[in-house]
């Protein structure tokens, strides 16, 4: 699945032009390398998210092409 809809899907970023924006600016890492948005993610990738001064990092456990708002929270694991 490309990297700006898992983002989506998700809901770590609420929309997904916002995430392909995110991803072309180099806010985001895939594994521990700058990630465009059509960057493919696997199950056991590293993802980390740069938000102005914070940051979030978090770990794929399962890629789903929908989800609810209650299962979006089983996609990722926060590391």
């Amino acid at each position: 699945m490309r990297l700006d809809k898992y983002l989506k899907v998700s809901r770590l970023i609420k929309r997904r032009t916002v995430a392909k924006e995110a991803c072309d600016s180099g806010r985001v890492l895939v594994n521990d390398k700058v990630a465009r948005a059509s960057t493919n993610v696997e199950v056991g990738d590293i993802i980390e998210i740069n938000f102005g001064n914070r940051s979030v990092k978090v770990e794929v456990l399962e890629i789903k092409d929908t989800s609810k708002k209650d299962e979006s929270k089983e996609l990722f694991k926060y590391l």
